[in-house]
């Protein structure tokens, strides 16, 4: 059991599966800097504890899987809020999905939209609720993810519909999704969590190092994306700050239409 103490999120234990769930449903399980870390922590947890031979990611409640970084955060203090390290680590995050040694099943039991979208697609299989929802929300708020978040993507679902994702905004049912290859597999809404278990204890009855050698492998084609992912973050902290994000983030908190083509600059 982890002796990690949390406030953003829950990590438990359930058979051979570790189940971390971002609970902060009162923000749509939107995450904060604090959040980030706890789900980092509880990631290295999972990681370390020979017990655990699989992941489940979720959300608290039945609205939100998670709906990504915590944009009144942003429009209220001008970053995710404060965190041990200082640092807003969500590239460090993804990062750490991908590279854990343990097959990562991602339960989207609500909305799954913007960075909580990008979360799931980086889960090595997704496994989605009826009700459940998925887009990006980025340009539409004055964000992006540059990174794994557009180009894993389009490995994922195809370079034309992934373009369709992020520069349209759209939401797509679970049915939608599971048609694209976005999901794995969808199930009636009360059943999503005895699904993500049971596909859990069913992994686990594989060899950890042989799945450990292929979750690598599968990795190896895309690992170049964590350069990308690197620039993504570097200039998406320039672009925050720019008259053209801030007017994302504060037409957001007031409810309001963006006015971003008074704040665009071509040059």
């Amino acid at each position: 059991m982890s002796t990690q103490t949390y406030e953003d999120i829950r990590y438990e234990l359930d058979g051979p599966a570790a189940v971390v769930t971002i609970d902060r449903p009162h923000r749509h399980n939107a995450f904060t800097a604090r959040t980030v870390e706890e789900l980092i922590k509880a990631f290295r947890s999972a990681w370390a504890d020979p017990k655990v031979q699989a992941v489940i990611l979720t959300g608290a409640g039945e609205k939100a899987f998670c709906t990504g970084g915590d944009v009144k955060q942003r429009a209220e203090t001008g970053d995710y809020g404060p965190s041990e390290s200082g640092l807003f680590e969500i590239g460090n995050l993804h990062k750490l999905i991908r590279d854990i040694p343990k097959p990562v099943i991602a339960a989207v039991n609500g909305v799954a939209v913007g960075g909580g979208h990008v979360l799931h697609v980086l889960c090595d299989v997704t496994l989605a609720a009826d009700t459940a929802r998925f887009g990006q929300a980025g340009p539409r708020v004055g964000s992006f993810d540059a990174g794994f978040g557009t180009a894993y993507l389009a490995r994922v679902v195809g370079e034309k519909k992934a373009r369709e994702i992020w520069f349209w905004c759209r939401q797509y049912d679970a049915a939608e999704a599971e048609h694209m290859g976005l999901v794995n597999k969808v199930v009636p809404a009360a059943e999503l969590m005895t699904e993500a278990k049971a596909w859990a204890a069913e992994v686990a009855e594989k060899s950890p190092t042989a799945l450990r050698f292929c979750k690598q492998s599968f990795n190896a084609d895309t690992d170049h994306q964590a350069g990308l992912s690197n620039l993504a973050m570097s200039a998406l902290d320039l672009f925050t700050a720019s008259p053209e994000g801030l007017e994302g983030a504060a037409a957001f908190g007031e409810k309001r239409k963006p006015d971003f083509a008074a704040h665009v600059n071509w040059h």
